[in-house]
């Protein structure tokens, strides 16, 4: 990366976490709080009774407050990533985006507090002091020896969940993924002999976790800076003094010949393929120093076939990610009001993880990882952050242990009921967005950014770019664009086409010969068709339409009309399609929902509704989410005789028929589709009945739109869309003056849909 690009990542950074607000997360009001009656039940003289109540007995605290759900992430930065000893104050954007990861990934709510004392007893006092206001207790970045001894007495002197991630976390996850590759690799931990590069606290917990699941201490061969940890070792703490050994090697690289496992937590490239070769058969090796790993991923690979890797990035298979873990430990823990998180529910952890990755995984996962299907093996031994099955397996299985275990003061009795809850939890988040970009990251397409000469539109394209999602071809005036580029500091070598200069001369005669032959019979002369191929869209629809981009985006400056207009006459709709149509995918509260049609077929017909079901049925698979269609009237499963409800009632009718598998019914209310309890109790013989409805169709153009604009406004939902459904080729419009951040997921959606058409043509070469 050149220092100018350094430099742009640096600023991009800082920008992030300085814009629009200073910081990454915020306190937000849970209660009413509109009028005066509101405030005066928040606040006094209301505000007594809780107070009175909780006085009268401690534990109605969970019942009248956040505590229950309120996790503090507690440094003292003198450990900092791989910065070292950098302060409280430096620390703080590292809690606060713990606490970020906390609220995503669990919806645990979390207050960052950074303690500025480096002395054992003023930073236990301190946090005891303020323990009353939690429910748990996460430790984060504090240097070792004292993060043992820190987390130690407050496990011991607090009735609260505490944990110190940066042992435990790492632990957790290396722990499932290693009784998996053992099994793969056909091996007892009891005989395995281990080499562990690092002997701070994450390496001292992962060993002692791998001991308590049936490692012999004898052999293990822990190595720090100064060498191997020798019973000679005069300079070892009580914690390291553990992992002495009797056994002489010379160096890492003499004890790992004959090695079962190899164990990194330090520093990069330190071990060599000689090395690894020099292991027992199928070895195991995790080497997951961050963000260079002891030896990278592909050499770990080429140097033998039986293998199996893991390390700690996102860019190969078997990620020890500590996401995985303390967001869902925590979660389990303040769910049955746990004393403390013990080894027990630790274990339960380890296990759940390791059973999770043997069990089929759903569609949205292979999505993401654009994989075929991922399944138990060397490339699979742990499951991936976004598997949206974790947050109802790891919790249950802590919660379980904690009450086995005696530490639980408010046991679950509801399994069922508390597994639903948990799935409900995290409707509101962006992981479908994460999902996408993940998606189109896997099988990079040529998008043309068709008004690249607009300052948004370029700083998406730069986006990106930088990020992998998509190749950009930018398009639009070229001296504008370099202008912009230089603002932008968009350094890189991103091509650019001009489609009035005289460059193009020779593309723009071809493309126009070609419009012309399909468009004569319809009012346009060869003029007509040179004139248009100066113009950006009708360009754009040519270079999809000739292979040389695989997809285009456009719309920001113009009107939707305006932009629909080429895509139909020169893009065209896909085999069996009469009509193209839109949807919206709208990020909400409780989840992903998509709305059709929002932005074309004015007043649908029976049979064009059908299709505009039909069409979202396959977008919605296309985000790894199994579609519940609601089709949506001012009426309830034919109360009204009015055409407008029958139309409805007649495409519903048309899909139960011809498209039986597609979950859909309707007419329905949209307050009927939006309450599953509400519809069971009213229609229980609704296909509906029961089910969490993601998908609503509406009547009309009107209702469509309008829906959408409220949504996005009043609610704030983020949306992406509006979705082309039907098209010959990936071409998607923007809403005029869409934001950077829509512009970008529009290029995602592009580039998914681009993938998503290359093997359907591939299956019908193979067909």
């Amino acid at each position: 990366m050149s220092k100018n690009n350094e430099e742009r990542k640096r600023r991009e950074a800082l920008i992030y976490h300085a814009k629009p607000q200073p910081g990454k997360i915020k306190v937000v009001p849970t209660k009413r709080y509109a009028t005066q009656r509101d405030l005066s039940l928040a606040y006094s003289p209301g505000v007594a009774e809780p107070c009175l109540e909780i006085h009268k007995d401690k534990k109605n605290v969970y019942k009248y407050t956040t505590k229950g759900n309120l996790v503090a992430v507690i440094s003292n930065g003198t450990a900092v990533l791989g910065l070292g000893d950098i302060g409280p104050e430096a620390s703080k954007p590292v809690m606060e985006g713990k606490g970020l990861l906390f609220k995503i990934f669990a919806d645990i709510d979390v207050f960052d507090i950074e303690v500025d004392t480096k002395d054992v007893d003023e930073f236990i006092n301190t946090v005891k002091n303020i323990a009353p206001t939690f429910g748990g207790i996460n430790l984060e970045d504090i240097k070792a020896p004292e993060a043992f001894e820190i987390e130690r007495r407050l496990i011991e002197e607090l009735d609260i969940p505490v944990m110190h991630d940066d042992q435990h976390g790492t632990a957790i996850i290396s722990s499932a993924a290693l009784i998996n590759a053992l099994e793969l690799a056909e091996k007892n931990i009891e005989d395995v002999r281990f080499v562990v590069s690092g002997a701070g606290s994450a390496a001292i917990s992962c060993m002692n976790l791998y001991v308590a699941l049936g490692a012999k201490l004898e052999n293990i061969a822990m190595f720090d800076v100064d060498g191997l940890l020798h019973k000679n070792r005069t300079d070892l703490s009580p914690m390291q003094a553990r992992f002495r050994t009797a056994k002489h090697y010379d160096s890492l690289a003499d004890a790992l010949k004959g090695a079962d496992v190899f164990l990194g937590l330090s520093v990069g490239n330190i071990v060599s393929q000689d090395m690894l070769r020099s292991m027992a058969e199928n070895p195991i090796v995790f080497a997951m120093a961050n963000p260079t790993p002891e030896i990278s991923y592909e050499e770990a690979i080429a140097s033998r076939e039986d293998i199996i890797m893991a390390t700690g990035r996102s860019d190969h298979p078997n990620q020890v990610n500590n996401v995985l873990g303390f967001p869902f430990i925590f979660r389990g823990a303040l769910d049955v009001r746990a004393t403390k998180i013990n080894e027990e529910m630790k274990m339960a952890a380890v296990k759940a993880l390791a059973e999770l990755a043997k069990e089929p995984v759903p569609e949205q996962v292979n999505i993401a990882y654009a994989e075929t299907k991922l399944n138990f093996g060397k490339e699979y031994i742990i499951p991936k952050p976004f598997d949206p099955r974790l947050i109802a397996k790891i919790p249950p299985a802590v919660a379980k242990a904690a009450m086995d275990s005696g530490v639980a003061t408010e046991p679950i009795e509801d399994w069922a009921r508390y597994e639903d809850e948990l799935l409900h939890r995290l409707g509101a988040d962006n992981k479908i967005i994460r999902l996408l970009h993940k998606r189109a990251r896997s099988n990079k397409k040529r998008i043309v950014f068709a008004e690249a000469d607009h300052l948004d539109v370029l700083k998406a394209a730069q986006y990106v770019y930088d990020e992998g999602i998509a190749i950009p071809i930018l398009l639009g005036n070229e001296k504008r664009i370099h202008e912009l580029r230089e603002e932008l500091e968009f350094e890189d070598d991103v091509e650019i086409i001009d489609p009035k200069s005289e460059d193009q001369r020779e593309l723009r005669q071809k493309f126009a010969e070609i419009y012309w032959e399909s468009r004569k019979r319809k009012g346009v002369t060869k003029i007509d068709a040179k004139k248009m191929m100066r113009e950006r869209n009708y360009f754009a629809a040519m270079l999809v339409n000739d292979g040389y981009a695989d997809g285009l985006i456009s719309g920001y400056s113009r009107s939707y009309p305006t932009v629909v207009k080429p895509m139909l006459e020169l893009i065209g709709t896909a085999k069996g399609v009469r009509k193209a149509a839109t949807t919206n995918l709208m990020i909400t509260e409780r989840g992903p929902i998509f709305l059709s049609d929002t932005s074309i077929n004015i007043n649908p017909s029976a049979r064009d509704l059908a299709k505009i079901a039909q069409m979202t049925a396959l977008t919605v698979k296309m985000f790894g989410l199994e579609p519940n269609i609601a089709m949506l009237s001012y009426s309830n499963f034919g109360s009204s005789e009015h055409e407008d409800a029958k139309k409805v009632g007649e495409a519903v009718a048309f899909l139960h028929r011809y498209y039986p598998n597609i979950n859909v019914d309707g007419a329905v209310q949209s307050d009927f589709a939006l309450n599953k309890e509400m519809l069971s109790e009213k229609f229980p013989f609704s296909k509906l009945a029961g089910k969490e409805v993601n998908t609503l169709v509406f009547p009309n153009l009107d209702a469509a739109n309008i829906t959408y604009k409220l949504m996005k406004e009043l609610n704030k939902a983020d949306s992406i869309g509006p979705i082309m459904l039907g098209m010959r080729k990936p071409v998607h419009i923007l809403q005029l003056g869409a934001s950077v951040d829509e512009i970008i997921n529009m290029a995602a959606v592009a580039a998914v849909d681009a993938q998503e058409k290359e093997k359907w043509a591939l299956r019908k070469e193979e067909s």
